[in-house]
């Protein structure tokens, strides 16, 4: 294994703070990786009194000296990536082939996949998924499909790009109205002269990012691979359907990156201080009452990329004990320590009880999932506000005490707390990563 490298991950259904942890570690990285998920990832930095939102562009662009990659295992929207440079541009941010690399390998969200999701969805009523329309689920499909799948390499070349779409067109035509019902003219030569526009545009940033990183791999630089959503919406161990469409887990590094699996090194797994859930799915520890509405306000649970209120509820050791032991997790970052501050008590859910039945064991199985009741360990909530808290012993008792236990639950140290948004306001505790905090 690599240790020099860190795989950052959320270990709950994503909204976790990873782009604050990713800044807080890309100004030591030479790389910053992102290797899944698409333009439905929302990933905020702090700086100052600057605010940035990232969708697609990895958190590493902030820091001079760090290379930007987007692997393979993308969906890439080239719509939302060329607006999200130009606004970092706007900023005085420095983006260019000299720090950002996009794979050509990187399947491409067209347009039809975006109409795709919406008509899905609708087509499903109360029983959608809640996706954020961004198309991600069906470019992943195509790209399973393969001859429905275009590429960014695609892109470049318009001659390919035009046989491509006239040939794909002609099949989402055909699908859309024995699906939907839904007829509508497919412009090619508009489609071509769009998508052609968006790959001059980015040309000189698209290249073999696999090859890139295998060759920094070999030479010892130091990478950060940062993920996108949470483990529990990852396609093959998350509450499936209600899931995202790719790999999020640390066992999607490898092949989304195109490095070996002994590149991952030192994984770090984000957990929030509490639980949020976007979109529809089972949540055992929801609190759909007072205080969900209380921790929703205070941790301004609105979803980065959709807007969209964020379900919110206790912690739950249970399914966080899942998540960490899927990813191999080393150690833990505590985020959002601040927002259950003024609370007189918490509680952290440490088993299911399942028809009758106390289990410890976090089934996916949607259907199980929805029939599991909590079972709550109590604890003393804190007063008053931890924000300027800048190491451990500044916190209160019962602070201390919770991030004690969740440590003694999950059985790996808490290496690092966040205590708000700013990046001063995080500090390593048990960490071995101390000198990338």
């Amino acid at each position: 294994m690599n240790s020099r490298n860190v795989t950052v991950i959320g270990l709950q259904w994503g909204d976790e703070g990873k782009g604050k942890i990713v800044d807080a570690i890309a100004r030591h990285c030479r790389y910053v990786v992102r290797f899944c998920g698409g333009a439905n990832a929302g990933h905020t930095v702090r700086v100052g009194d600057e605010r940035f939102a990232f969708h697609l562009i990895p958190c590493g662009i902030l820091h001079d000296g760090v290379h930007n990659v987007i692997g393979n295992g993308v969906a890439f929207d080239p719509a939302v990536a060329c607006e999200e440079i130009e606004g970092l541009r706007q900023r005085d941010v420095t983006v260019g082939s000299d720090n950002l690399h996009i794979s050509s390998a990187a399947n491409v969200v067209m347009g039809w996949h975006k109409l795709e999701d919406r008509l899905s969805e609708s087509l499903l009523g109360k029983g959608k998924i809640g996706t954020t329309a961004r198309g991600i689920g069906p470019c992943y499909a195509d790209k399973a499909t393969r001859t429905t799948a275009i590429r960014v390499g695609d892109l470049l070349d318009a001659d390919v790009l035009r046989e491509k779409v006239t040939r794909i067109a002609a099949v989402k035509k055909a699908v859309f109205a024995a699906m939907y019902s839904h007829r509508e003219r497919l412009n090619i030569e508009e489609i071509v002269e769009e998508y052609a526009a968006y790959g001059g545009n980015l040309a000189e940033m698209v290249s073999n990012t696999g090859a890139m990183l295998r060759r920094a791999v070999a030479d010892g630089e130091r990478i950060c691979f940062e993920g996108g959503q949470g483990s529990l919406l990852d396609i093959d161990h998350g509450t499936f359907p209600f899931v995202t469409s790719s790999s999020v887990t640390a066992c999607g590094v490898p092949s989304g990156a195109g490095v070996p699996p002994k590149a991952v090194g030192r994984i770090v797994g984000i957990v929030k201080a509490y639980t949020s859930r976007v979109g529809a799915g089972p949540f055992p520890a929801e609190q759909d009452n007072a205080t969900g509405e209380w921790l929703r306000e205070r941790g301004h649970e609105y979803g980065t990329t959709t807007g969209r209120p964020r379900r919110c509820g206790w912690l739950d050791a249970v399914a966080l004990r899942y998540a960490a032991d899927l990813s191999g997790v080393d150690e833990l970052a505590l985020t959002l320590l601040d927002v259950p501050g003024g609370l007189a008590d918490l509680r952290i859910a440490t088993a299911y009880r399942v028809d009758g039945q106390v289990v410890d064991q976090f089934d996916p199985a949607a259907g199980a999932l929805a029939r599991a009741e909590c079972v709550y360990e109590d604890l003393p909530g804190w007063q008053g506000e931890i924000a300027d808290a800048r190491r451990f012993n500044d916190l209160p008792d019962e602070a201390r005490h919770y991030v004690e236990r969740v440590e003694a639950l999950l059985g790996r140290p808490v290496g690092v707390i966040s205590v708000g948004p700013d990046r001063e306001q995080t500090f390593a505790h048990h960490s071995k990563l101390k000198d990338l905090i």
